[in-house]
Formats: structure tokens, sequence, C-alpha cells
């Protein structure tokens, strides 16, 4: 939106105190995830699109030990009545999630739970791999969510997740060796991929575990984002919006 017009002042601007640009303290590390606000109020269960963003010095979360620690990491909250994650994407430095909670309480109970596994594993994955003990933060202060309230957002967030490789240009050279789904991501457990064509049987993955997520609960995520459309291995998402 275009600011207003002000009239010509009849006095020169200071250039010095007051609120000025680039003033203040520098921001620590990367970006906070999350400004500081008040978090979404919900009742009832609800789906959310959740993101982790990692400042810890580790140049990729795609390899074997930082997915085996995240696939760990899950186990914490796998057995929760009122948090589940369904789908998952592990990029180079942020996680993608798509959870279903019972309730605003149950959404930040069962993202910290994660969270504090996931960095205390990621921690001893770096440690291991520089040789010196590291501790402290992992993830960005907070996490971001967004709440799921239609079948077109369904589609479109589930599309979004499980194909954000293609989106980051992580698929190119994949084909050589058969990735049609990305298998940094719960892309192998999804049923709803319009190649199975209503087949039995889900991808096949290569000679490690699966990420163990949740089978939905919610309509959205059960059948309702179907309304809106197929979902493909091939498809590109977009950026978010």
């Amino acid at each position: 939106m275009a600011s207003k017009q002000r009239g010509q002042q009849s006095f020169e601007f200071r250039t010095w105190g007051g609120r000025r640009e680039g003033a203040g303290r520098p921001p620590k590390e990367y970006r906070s995830s999350e400004p500081h606000k008040a978090r979404i109020r919900f009742s009832g269960p609800t789906p959310a699109h959740a993101t982790l963003r990692v400042n810890a010095p580790i140049a990729t979360l795609r390899r074997p030990d930082a997915y085996h620690a995240i696939r760990h990491s899950m186990y914490t909250v796998v057995e929760r009545t009122d948090f589940r994650i369904v789908h998952i994407s592990i990029e180079r430095d942020h996680l993608h999630t798509i959870v279903e909670a019972d309730d605003h309480e149950s959404l930040w109970g069962g993202m910290r739970t994660f969270q504090s596994s996931a960095a205390q594993r990621l921690n001893r994955v770096i440690s291991l791999a520089t040789g010196t003990k590291r501790t402290g933060k992992v993830f960005a202060d907070r996490y971001h969510a967004r709440l799921i309230t239609t079948p077109t957002q369904a589609r479109n967030t589930i599309s979004y997740t499980l194909n954000n490789w293609r989106r980051h240009g992580l698929d190119q050279g994949m084909e050589t060796m058969f990735w049609d789904v990305d298998y940094y991501s719960s892309g192998p457990s999804f049923d709803g991929w319009s190649e199975l064509d209503d087949s039995p049987f889900l991808v096949p993955t290569p000679d490690y575990p699966r990420l163990s997520v949740c089978r939905p609960k919610t309509w959205l995520l059960k059948v309702g984002w179907r309304k809106a459309g197929p979902i493909s291995m091939r498809d590109i998402p977009g950026p978010a919006r």
C-alpha cells in the first residue's frame, strides 16, 4: 500500500536519536521461525501445518544420521491420543509437519515434546560429526503453525509438504536411484498418490525404516482433501502462501 503524501517540512531531519533503520541489537544466529505473538487458539480436533527451522551448525538434515535422529524422536509422540504427526518432510535446514491436535494446548505440548527430543538427538549427531560435544538450542525459538480449514488448503498443504524436495530442486538426478518420492519424507507411507491408482501397496522404501507417522483422524486429512483434486508424485509446489 502506498504511503500517504506529506507536505514538505520546514526543517532538516536530524540524523541522530530516535528510531533508525538497522538500529538495536542484531538478531542472534538465524531468523526466528515465528514472531513472539499470541499462539492460535482452537478447540476440537484440528489439522495444522507446523514448520520447525534449524539454527544449529549442521550442513544439512538430509543425511542418514540426522534422518534416524528425527525418526526416533517421532516415537516420543506416536502414542499420544491428543496429538499426531500425519505427514513430515525433512529439508536441509527445516522440517515441515502436518499434525492433528485436539486443541491448542495439545498442539503446543506435542510440538514441544517432539522438538525437545529431536534437539537432543541432533546435538548428539553434531557432536559425533565434529568430535566436540554440543548442547543447547537446535531449533529456532518458536515453530510456525497455520491451521488447515478447507479441502483445498488441505490438499495443497499435503502436496507442498511431501513434494517440497521438488520445489527446492533436490530431486535432480534422483531418477537414476529410482526415487519417485522423497525418502526423507513420509511420502512412501502416503496412500493418496494418484500414481498408486488405488493400489493395495504403498511406495517401496530402500533399506531403512519409514518415518513413523500416524493415520489421520480428521475428515480434512482423511478424505476431505480429495475434493480439491489428486496429488501426483510429480507435482512441483509453488511458494507457501
